[in-house]
């Protein structure tokens, strides 16, 4: 597994795997189901005009694109707070491949960002990303009762947080 910045070369790949109703079962809205190879070549371009703000890179397995991770740094009252997001392709589960692609994105993230936490917020139906943020030392630090509406359901969200202190950078 190898994280790198994201190339419009692999866009075929993101949307590849990124098309996928159980992928995007676990994550906003924003995240188009069906994916097509138009909103990869979109969100592939916005992470390249938009990397001196945020942190986007591909999870390469094999050579391709198999997922993606990115830190978001918020603003206003929030701006010493980052948001991590993550998916990666259904073939790859299982196989802690997005264990270990948190860990140096977070450290990544509090090297280049003005930021004291990055948070983690994840459906509480998503118990293996809950492990992911677990095994990288992230604390949970509540549930957030009826938060998501998602595919006509309500679920709750549990929020989790990485304060600097508690990284070796």
């Amino acid at each position: 597994m190898e994280l790198r910045p994201l190339r419009l070369s692999d866009a075929v790949s993101v949307a590849r795997y990124a098309n996928d109703p159980d992928v995007s079962a676990n994550l906003r809205d924003t995240f188009p189901c069906p994916y097509a190879l138009t909103d990869a070549e979109t969100y592939i371009r916005e992470c390249l005009e938009k990397e001196s703000i945020r942190l986007c890179r591909a999870i390469v397995i094999d050579g391709e694109a198999a997922g993606c991770i990115g830190v978001c740094p918020k603003t206003d009252v929030y701006c010493r707070t980052a948001e991590l997001g993550y998916w990666l392709g259904k073939p790859f589960w299982g196989r802690g491949i997005m264990t270990a692609a948190v860990g140096p994105i977070c450290r990544e993230a509090f090297a280049r960002f003005e930021i004291t936490r990055i948070e983690a917020e994840i459906y509480a139906r998503n118990r293996a990303s809950r492990r992911v943020a677990e095994k990288n030392g992230f604390t949970l630090e509540g549930i957030l009762r009826q938060r998501i509406w998602k595919r006509g359901t309500l679920l709750d969200s549990y929020l989790y947080s990485l304060l600097r202190e508690e990284v070796s950078l």
